[in-house]
């Protein structure tokens, strides 16, 4: 048996070696796709996560909003910033916040920068835990956590607004749901961005008798609770007043993947389906005409003896060394440009292991339509012109 094998291995190997430029250029193609099908599957993984990672970079337990609303990243909420101290006082809370969420283009050397801005207040929760360099905010103003994909350094300056930042600390992988970068700023210093009006504008209301809108307004109290206590029961508790609602963090992940990215979540999933069916119908086609190619050869083989275990290795060998080259290449190919694409693609070992055992069983589903044509083959042919 032994022998055999080692004679089918050396007769894929030959014949591989006697078309080695159109061998390799199959792969290359092959592996092309590999990469299109692995990029998609990064794509839709780094969707899900983006749209996590804002949500737990507080490592909040509870999420309180608006009445009628799940936001703050569903749709709009809008609460007095007066509420943290009703929610710091509800048994079970160990500290709470305020945070804001608004999207602003900021000015940094001489382009636009398009921005997730979120404010909260530093000692509280609400600031990133994941800092990969720098240091927290200090001062009460103008200081800014930028994420790294803005580009900014630490010591940079940059414009919001009317006001300058200076960049302090830096994390990486905070975008938004839309792929914007995120910066963290001060709540106060958040306030003053979104609800302080520009000079003629204020010119405009005085001259109008309208009243100073309170900027005291916020987007969410987070809290964290004691290890102790279910954050279900604090939030029921929070429910009982009407003009709050309030969810635990694991609801506000449920709401983020299963309406803020929903569509594109499946968008992204269904098209990710039909390349590994176009995948699987092209090695199909592929190893189906390189058999058919070599009928006159099979039946050479089968002319002097060779058996039909002999073919049927020859043929799966070369499958099995295409679908192997192809994934393999597609996996490299993929893990060297995934960091230039716009949006984060997230392969996760178990994803390209899974599509390596869907290709292998592709192939070795498609090696059997050539082997079927190939164990048909008459003898005879060989003779033939």
């Amino acid at each position: 048996m032994g022998q055999r094998y080692g004679r089918a291995m050396n007769l894929a190997y030959r014949d591989v070696r006697h078309n080695l430029f159109r061998f390799l250029l199959t792969c290359l193609g092959l592996s092309l796709l590999m990469a299109v099908v692995l990029s998609m599957i990064g794509i839709y993984n780094g969707l899900v996560v983006d749209a996590l990672t804002i949500a737990r970079a507080p490592v909040a337990d509870l999420w309180v909003v608006e009445s009628g609303t799940r936001g703050p990243f569903a749709e709009a909420s809008a609460i007095p910033g007066d509420t943290r101290e009703a929610i710091a006082r509800l048994h079970g809370v160990t500290e709470a916040g305020s945070v804001t969420y608004q999207t602003v283009e900021g000015e940094f050397a001489s382009r636009k920068l398009r921005l997730y801005v979120v404010g909260y207040e530093p000692g509280r929760p609400g600031a990133p835990a994941d800092l990969v360099s720098g240091r927290p905010i200090a001062r009460s103003h103008h200081e800014m956590i930028a994420d790294t994909r803005t580009g900014l350094k630490l010591g940079d300056r940059i414009t919001l607004g009317r006001d300058a930042f200076h960049v302090v600390g830096l994390v990486e992988n905070h975008v938004n749901t839309g792929g914007d970068p995120s910066v963290y700023i001060t709540l106060r210093d958040a306030q003053t961005l979104q609800f302080e009006l520009a000079p003629p504008a204020q010119r405009v209301q005085l001259m109008r008798g309208t009243s100073a809108q309170s900027r005291d307004t916020v987007n969410a109290v987070i809290a964290r609770v004691h290890a102790n206590v279910n954050p279900d029961t604090v939030a029921d508790t929070a429910r009982r007043w009407k003009h709050l609602v309030a969810a635990t963090q694991a609801e506000q992940e449920l709401i983020l993947t299963r309406s803020v990215v929903d569509r594109a979540r499946r968008q992204i999933g269904l098209f990710m389906a039909i390349l590994l069916t176009v995948s699987a119908v092209v090695i199909a086609l592929i190893i189906y005409t390189m058999t058919m190619e070599k009928l006159k050869q099979i039946a050479t083989l089968k002319l002097i003896g060779a058996s039909d275990r002999t073919i049927i290795g020859l043929i799966v060998q070369q499958a099995l060394a295409l679908g192997g080259i192809g994934w393999a290449f597609g996996l490299a190919i993929v893990m060297t440009i995934k960091d230039y694409f716009p949006r984060r693609v997230v392969l996760d070992p178990e994803n390209a292991l899974v599509l390596g055992a869907i290709i292998f069983f592709v192939c070795i589903a498609s090696s059997g339509l050539g082997v079927r044509a190939a164990l048909k083959v008459d003898p005879a042919t060989a003779l033939g012109g």
